[in-house]
């Protein structure tokens, strides 16, 4: 009886002192005083309590749905990083600017002086430029993977690619030619232009990548947009078994590039050239940019993923369709 009696005194004493100092934030020092108890005995209460495993350390979050989902995308595509932001149903422009805020931050968290950038447009890419405050300097170098289209600042990707740099104090290397060549012979010309072939070789160096991932199914597409032939866009593509678009390359939902004209004109590094790229993020907005997330997914070519909770839901929804356990080339 007196060992039992003992023992309870024990575990009184321990649980009392675990809960004034992790739960009331209470010294040592103040809880011995309060226990009327030596500073080495709370100490060794303290000590043999957390070994014990009598201490379980929670952190709720009010957006706990959101962490479940980053965790399920996770453990789902073999991603290092995933962040899902809210969905502003009645807002898209809000939810865009939300997702361009979050993956800015995820950026400058990654980034390291000496670092090559390989930078693509598009709407959600230009959010996330659009949004990032860096506190310091980076000694960083920003290319684009594509040639651009002028018109307008989410196409340009050269235009992208100096205001990223100069929002980091870096530099930036320009490409001087279209988004699409007229066929696939001038391409090929256009990719061996010293100055072009320089700035891709630069590419295919990136130590991180910043790439937006697109839909071909009009409206809200801006590949749409780029197309030289728009009649042979949106449902046409969607028909012939496109799902996405991903560095300007048509992909399939298995994230294999799409055996298709378009892709032999496109002026641009394809899928799957960053060797020695530590981080290749991947930003999307809007649920009908699930598909494309999807086989960007499948095809494994991002590390890090930052989208809305719609798209969120919708590609782990879906999780299984498609070949997603193919090593990203």
């Amino acid at each position: 009886m007196a060992d039992i009696k003992e023992d309870f005194d024990q575990q009184r004493q321990m649980y009392s002192a675990l809960v004034l100092h992790f739960i009331e934030g209470l010294k040592q020092s103040e809880i011995a005083e309060r226990l009327n108890l030596s500073h080495s005995k709370v100490n060794r209460l303290i000590a043999t309590g957390r070994k014990a495993g009598m201490v379980k350390i929670a952190i709720s979050s009010p957006y706990q749905r959101l962490v479940d989902l980053e965790n399920d995308l996770v453990s789902g595509f073999s991603l290092r990083h995933s962040v899902v932001t809210p969905t502003v149903s009645d807002n898209p422009e809000t939810t865009l600017q939300m997702v361009g805020r979050v993956a800015a931050g995820h950026l400058l968290e990654t980034l390291r002086d000496g670092d090559i950038i390989a930078i693509t447009g598009g709407k959600a890419v230009s959010a996330v430029v659009e949004n990032l405050e860096a506190e310091r300097r980076f000694d960083v170098r920003v290319v684009p993977v594509t040639g651009g289209v002028q018109g307008k600042h989410f196409t340009d990707v050269n235009h992208l690619a100096t205001q990223l740099a100069e929002k980091l104090g870096g530099s930036a290397s320009l490409v001087h030619a279209p988004l699409f060549a007229e066929d696939a012979e001038q391409r090929d010309l256009l990719m061996n232009v010293a100055s072009i072939r320089e700035v891709f070789d630069l590419a295919r160096r990136a130590t991180v990548a910043l790439v937006g991932i697109g839909s071909v199914d009009a409206p809200g597409s801006g590949y749409y947009d780029l197309l030289p032939d728009p009649a042979r866009g949106g449902k046409a593509l969607v028909d012939a078994g496109i799902a996405g678009e991903f560095l300007a390359h048509l992909i399939s939902a298995d994230g294999s590039l799409a055996d298709i004209d378009l892709n032999s004109r496109v002026v641009a590094l394809p899928p799957g050239q960053f060797d020695n790229c530590r981080n290749i993020i991947g930003v999307a907005a809007g649920d009908y940019k699930a598909g494309p997330v999807a086989a960007a997914l499948a095809g494994r070519y991002l590390t890090s993923l930052v989208v809305d909770e719609a798209v969120a839901r919708h590609v782990i929804a879906n999780i299984g369709v498609g070949n997603h356990d193919k090593q990203r080339g």
